[in-house]
């Protein structure tokens, strides 16, 4: 069959941190992707505010580099694939590996596999693409090259990888100073052999296959992601597997369920660093982005009006965290961060959107670009059940929302169950933890607590235990935070779907019940002088609250009433103590993700641009009293 040989297709895979956007980086500045006097950020790839906020890659980003090999022959382009590390974004991963002939397999020398490094090999080796091995962050301290390697191999056994997958290439490197060797270095040192990533990039060309295709086939091109433009539209990126794809072209769009439609391209571009620059014509393997097609969706296919051939839909993994979102129903709906208006914080008058139809448009519109997330509708016509990979994933699909002006309520994450031979079975994970030796008991007793089966434990002789848990996805929600109290915030744990197995039966993972506000006003501090002996604080003095709102977690396990807005009363009286300055303990402050953990099932968050508050799902005092009452004598 012919082959590109100008073209190279790789996707680069890993776990989170382990240096994916810095590699990427590195190989832009040193193909000289960038003019000298460009002024260049850290982590290019990671464009999202949120992903350079949270340090994590979220979207799946391709990009280009032309690179001059060193004898002097033609230019060789070779298109980047920059994927999440996180399992709740599989979906990104998958759609990436289907754009590629082969991926890079980023490891930590020191850290080594983890379950996410198991599960984009996992999709790697399913999809029959080669590997090359790069171990990164050499020059670390308490690296472990050798050991890595060999816990790299076991991986591919364990993964069930053949012999020719088996027999991989190994480059060793520093993202960070740009430096890559096929030579092993010392534990904790930079190459020495090499000043440059010329080794890694050699080793591309060497050993990802160029595309091949046939002659005078007809045109398939496959969407493989959607992208926006103010004067273009709708973008599909996609490549191009068979024929030629030209600008002003009329093709056949073959839709997801089947039917065929003629469309023209009325625009065409290619990736070039990170722009995308207008192009006449892709051929066989280019990855390229068209426009014109306002309709058009993830996993279908443009292809010859003569001769129209659909190729395969892009599939993805079952959800197993849902979570209800819907329109804001608490009495401050609409009126900002401290409950008066504008938003207070940053003077910045908000375009709030707090109706229905404004939260169901918006999630109809993640659907299409987000094929790893299902919108089931419920029983109230302002509330949808949305499912996804995991917490992470639906929290930064919350988060995003919010900061588009959105009001929601948002109840407690809860498990995606299925019937199994009439049984129902739950989505259980891999926990992978690495705590230090002391806090070894208090890790075991708490995944003991959530039903969790220790597989396996490792001590590498440093000070550090690995241990391995299979346990219930829903014992790990509200996990997080207990986990990094108990080790004093010096555990390391990473979870990775792991499928389903029968109902564990009950688990009670949170102890202490909450302080709920029995009337609506502001928080004084006089009321949080005398409440703070009861339990931790989550307002500070100036907050409006309102009845049902929780204002802080019970030191007991039940919840407790409280008046939080008390004032203090002025007399004429003096006393010797009146004067005496009460000191008040700082409140804790819940991010998104730890009201998601914090939440119980009578519980729900509300979310405003401005602030995230835990309320009970009924705010009355009276009837929650009833509907206790009535599941007691039940």
């Amino acid at each position: 069959m012919p082959t590109r040989n100008d073209i190279r297709n790789v996707a680069i895979v890993a776990h989170v941190d382990h240096g994916k956007t810095t590699l990427v980086d590195a190989m832009l500045k040193q193909a000289g992707a960038f003019a000298a006097h460009q002024q260049l950020d850290d982590r290019m790839m990671d464009s999202n505010d949120l992903e350079r906020e949270k340090g994590i890659t979220i979207l799946a980003k391709n990009t280009a580099v032309k690179y001059h090999p060193k004898d002097g022959g033609a230019p060789i382009t070779i298109n980047i694939i920059d994927t999440p590390g996180h399992a709740d974004f599989g979906g990104e991963v998958e759609r990436g590996l289907s754009m590629v002939d082969a991926v890079v397999l980023l490891v930590d020398a020191s850290e080594g596999p983890l379950p996410q490094t198991r599960f984009v090999l996992r999709k790697a080796l399913t999809a029959r693409l080669p590997v090359i091995l790069c171990i990164n962050k050499t020059d670390r301290p308490d690296a472990r090259i050798d050991e890595v390697i060999n816990e790299t191999y076991d991986l591919f056994l364990d993964l069930d990888a053949d012999e020719d997958q088996i027999e991989f290439p190994i480059v060793y490197a520093c993202a960070r100073d740009g430096v890559a060797s096929l030579t092993k270095p010392e534990n904790g040192t930079v190459p020495a052999d090499s000043t440059n990533l010329e080794p890694f990039f050699s080793t591309i060309l060497e050993h990802v296959p160029a595309p091949t295709f046939e002659e005078d086939a007809p045109l398939q091109a496959h969407v493989t992601n959607l992208d926006a433009d103010n004067f273009l539209g709708r973008i599909a990126l996609l490549r191009v597997e068979q024929g030629e794809l030209r600008k002003g072209q009329t093709v056949a769009w073959i839709k997801r369920d089947g039917t065929i439609s003629n469309v023209r391209i009325s625009e065409l571009l290619m990736t070039e660093a990170l722009t995308r620059k207008p192009a006449e014509v892709a051929g066989p393997g280019d990855i390229c982005a068209v426009a014109g097609i306002s309709e058009i969706m993830i996993g279908e296919t443009l292809a010859d009006p003569e001769n129209p051939i659909a190729l395969p839909l892009i599939t993805v993994d079952e959800p197993a965290i849902s979570m209800t979102i819907g329109t804001n129903t608490s009495p401050l709906v609409g009126r900002g961060g401290s409950g008066k208006g504008a938003d207070a914080k940053s003077g910045v008058k908000v375009d709030r959107k707090v109706t229905a139809r404004q939260v169901k448009d918006r999630l109809d519109r993640e659907l299409i670009g987000n094929v790893s997330l299902r919108v089931l509708d419920t029983e109230r016509p302002d509330a949808w059940e949305v499912q996804g990979r995991g917490e992470l994933a639906l929290a930064i699909l919350i988060e995003t929302m919010r900061r588009e002006g959105f009001e929601l309520t948002v109840g407690k994450p809860q498990v995606v169950t299925k019937e199994v031979n009439g049984k129902t079975h739950e989505p259980v994970e891999r926990l992978t933890v690495d705590v230090p030796e002391e806090h070894m008991g208090a890790v075991t007793q708490l995944m003991g607590v959530r039903k969790g089966r220790m597989d396996n434990m490792s001590n590498h002789g440093s000070g550090w235990v690995r241990m391995e848990f299979v346990v219930p996805s829903r014992g790990l929600i509200g996990f997080r935070t207990e986990f990094l109290t108990n080790t004093r915030g010096t555990g390391i744990a990473h979870s990775i779907h792991e499928g389903h197995e029968p109902w564990f039966g009950t688990l009670s993972t949170r102890n202490n019940g909450s302080l709920v506000a029995d009337r609506a006003g502001v928080v004084t501090a006089f009321a949080m002088t005398n409440l703070q002996e009861r339990g931790v604080l989550f307002c500070e003095p100036g907050t409006e609250v309102y009845e049902g709102m929780i204002v802080g977690e019970n030191s007991r396990s039940d919840d407790m009433d409280v008046n939080i807005t008390k004032e203090k009363k002025l007399t004429n009286m003096r006393s010797s103590t009146a004067d005496v300055a009460e000191s008040i303990v700082p409140p804790r402050k819940l991010s998104l993700e730890q009201s998601l953990e914090f939440c119980r099932e009578d519980e729900c968050i509300e979310v405003t641009p401005e602030t995230v508050r835990i309320r009970k799902v009924v705010l009355d005092q009276k009837d929650r009293g009833r509907t206790a009452s009535r599941a007691k004598k039940a």
